[in-house]
């Protein structure tokens, strides 16, 4: 198994700030960019975390992510939005993206939005929760333009992506529910993470490259692959499909039919829609029945080996608290690749260490 290192959340997003500068981004987006991929980290979301760099430096010397690029609006009705994220980093284009949504949903009550064309939108999470300090309530769904790395419910090989679902909905006085997942069993960057650290992944989450189950993780990273499940079997995979069909199609942005997995670039449609329940007329039934409603479901009691009920976004919350204060492990291969990565653009490897240990 690979060692960890641990470094404290605000060095390590200077580290990875450096780097992507060093990529041609301007000042704002690499803050936005470190911040966002270090906070996934924070929340436990390593799959989604500062390991995403070399697929991202990857990306820009193949041409397939654009540095410094902005939502384009193509059609504006309003309350309804079309908006192409021209390949830039998804960072900034989600939080962008979700501004104009969030002020549209203000003036109307409610705004759905097409996002196509963006590189890696991240941890979707965070776009629900840019919703949610809004007031609003949202609902995402994602699909993956990369390499299929997930098969259908009966199928043997990969046809399409993780395809994200996110919910997030505002509780008054207490955290919001927020349910960010995939439709497959596991993230991608989950059994990227476990290959990494040299560890098997859990029986269930991934076939081989004859779609056979298996535990090595190394089918989800390297040739030849295989496969990922979705999670549920036919009802994961209903929602991957709805993902791919709301997030690929109506987006305008695509969806994945070709067996070319050739290209390093991530790009996310990303249909949206956002909710103002003060603007629906029911703030204060939504406000009461869903206080009553996630109190109710807490107060069952926990089963052997739990130590209490949660809901979506309760063991995000408390990740983010220990890790703040504990650190954030990077495995040693992860590191080792960030580092190249960083180097390929000209940053030194030691250059990258000590600013992540902040010296």
């Amino acid at each position: 198994m690979a060692e960890s290192q641990v470094f404290q959340a605000a060095p390590l997003r200077r580290a990875i700030e450096a780097i992507v500068a060093a990529g041609g981004s301007e000042p704002r987006e690499a803050s936005i960019v470190a911040e966002n991929l270090v906070g996934a980290n924070l929340t436990g979301h390593d799959s989604h975390g500062v390991g995403m760099i070399p697929r991202y430096v990857a990306s820009l010397k193949e041409g397939g992510l654009a540095p410094n690029q902005h939502p384009r609006i193509k059609v504006d009705g309003g309350a309804l939005l079309a908006l192409d994220g021209q390949a830039g980093y998804g960072q900034v284009i989600g939080l962008e993206s979700m501004e104009i949504g969030i002020a549209r949903a203000k003036q109307h009550g409610v705004c759905v939005m097409a996002l196509a064309n963006a590189h890696h939108l991240c941890r979707i999470g965070q776009w629900a929760e840019q919703a949610i300090a809004a007031g609003l309530v949202s609902l995402h769904f994602v699909n993956v333009i990369s390499r299929s790395i997930v098969a259908p419910f009966g199928g043997t090989d990969a046809r399409f992506g993780t395809n994200p679902v996110t919910i997030g909905i505002p509780l008054k006085g207490q955290p919001p529910f927020v349910l960010d997942m995939a439709t497959s069993a596991v993230a991608q960057g989950k059994i990227r993470v476990a290959h990494n650290k040299g560890e098997a992944v859990a029986p269930g989450l991934l076939l081989d490259d004859q779609g056979r189950p298996t535990t090595e993780a190394r089918y989800g990273v390297i040739q030849p692959f295989g496969a990922l499940t979705t999670f549920g079997l036919h009802k994961g995979y209903g929602l991957a499909v709805a993902a791919e069909l709301l997030g690929g199609a109506l987006t305008g942005g695509g969806t994945w039919h070709t067996d070319d997995r050739s290209k390093l670039r991530v790009l996310n449609g990303m249909f949206s829609v956002l909710v103002d329940p003060e603007r629906l007329g029911t703030a204060q039934a939504f406000a009461k029945e869903a206080a009553a409603f996630v109190d109710w479901v807490k107060r069952s009691p926990p089963a052997e080996g739990v130590e209490r009920v949660r809901i979506a976004g309760d063991p995000e919350r408390e990740t983010r608290a220990r890790r703040s204060r504990e650190g954030i492990a990077v495995d040693a291969t992860t590191w080792n690749e960030i580092g190249a990565a960083a180097e390929s653009l000209g940053k030194s490897r030691a250059q990258i260490d000590a600013l992540a240990r902040g010296v």
